[in-house]
């Protein structure tokens, strides 16, 4: 059996391993395959497993792959596969859900944790000799924030919204939460759902953790902005569409937004255009919330397992 990994490297840069998919056959591993669909198709051959991250796969392309039966998706987004095409031709397509939790979690507080004390510019201004030269025992050059007491509201209350509350309330937060599905036993004194409305308007932090959808692409834009408390703070470790990213800009040039942090935009990698790059008080990381080593042995344990129950005849985590 041929299986095929158009692009390994992001997953696996070299310290994890791919011997458990090459227990299932013959594997060849790109660490990258270009986005064009000859090269694409050029690549793929005559496997019948392939594995993609975000090489994309249209149902032109499959068309023209008759050999393939099985698309293992390396991520839990699969929007770079027609899964509707797969489906019309029979291929199986799986994703990897839940691998990266407590990942997404914890870099949503490093930003915002970086955002109340700006952690890595006040180092940076120590080896610069500021802090030796100052007439004072202390210093700051921007202003600290506290978050015990604060509301933070969490559009998006799966299993990463959650894990994302549980850290908040530890910290003193009062919780927010918004989402078309409601699981009454989540809710205590300190967490609480409400409406998308009451949460822009009452929550002193707001962090995006819901999928992508045509209904709610660009629903941080100016008008869900106006809504807001002058000064709020904005994290996006979600996706990046979510955000009109020129509104956001306009809303931290003017102060309305005191800061934002996104481990995600709009058009990845970001372009030198994007309007992010150009506004105030903005963190960005370059898309990371899902990489620790941890987070990524989990998604490659998910995979071959993946795969495993396909061959047995017996497919998990299927989306075509």
């Amino acid at each position: 059996m041929n299986i095929v990994v158009l692009d390994g490297y992001t997953l696996n840069p070299g310290d994890l391993s791919w011997d458990g998919i090459r227990d299932f056959g013959n594997v060849t591993v790109h660490d990258r395959t270009g986005h064009s669909a000859d090269q694409i198709i050029k690549t793929i051959g005559d496997a019948e497993i392939i594995l993609t991250n975000k090489t994309p796969l249209t149902g032109e392309i499959l068309k023209q792959v008759p050999s393939v039966k099985y698309i293992g998706v390396l991520a839990t987004g699969y929007n770079v596969v027609d899964t509707a095409a797969a489906k019309e031709l029979g291929i199986v397509v799986a994703n990897v859900p839940a691998y990266s939790t407590d990942s997404v979690a914890q870099l949503t507080f490093a930003l915002l944790l970086e955002i109340c004390h700006h952690a890595g510019a006040h180092s940076e201004a120590v080896y610069k000799g500021d802090w030796s030269r100052n007439a004072d025992f202390c210093f700051w050059n921007f202003p600290l924030i506290e978050l015990s007491g604060k509301t933070i509201g969490i559009i998006g209350f799966g299993r990463i919204g959650q894990a994302v509350a549980k850290i908040a309330q530890a910290f003193g937060l009062k919780v927010l939460a918004n989402d078309n599905n409601r699981y009454p036993a989540l809710e205590n004194e300190n967490c609480k759902y409400v409406s998308l409305d009451t949460l822009l308007m009452e929550s002193d932090i707001i962090s995006l953790h819901c999928p992508l959808t045509e209904s709610n692409r660009e629903m941080l834009n100016a008008m869900s902005i106006a809504k807001m408390k002058d000064g709020v703070l904005i994290i996006n470790t979600s996706r990046g569409p979510l955000v009109n990213e020129a509104d956001l800009c306009s809303a931290l040039n003017s102060g309305k937004v005191g800061a934002a942090a996104v481990d995600v935009v709009s058009v990845e990698p970001i372009r030198p255009d994007n309007p992010l790059l150009k506004a105030k008080n903005c963190i960005m990381t370059p898309h990371i919330a899902w990489a620790p080593k941890e987070a990524r042995l989990r998604l490659m344990n998910i995979a071959v397992e993946n795969l495993r129950a396909f061959l047995a005849g017996e497919p998990v985590n299927i989306v075509s």
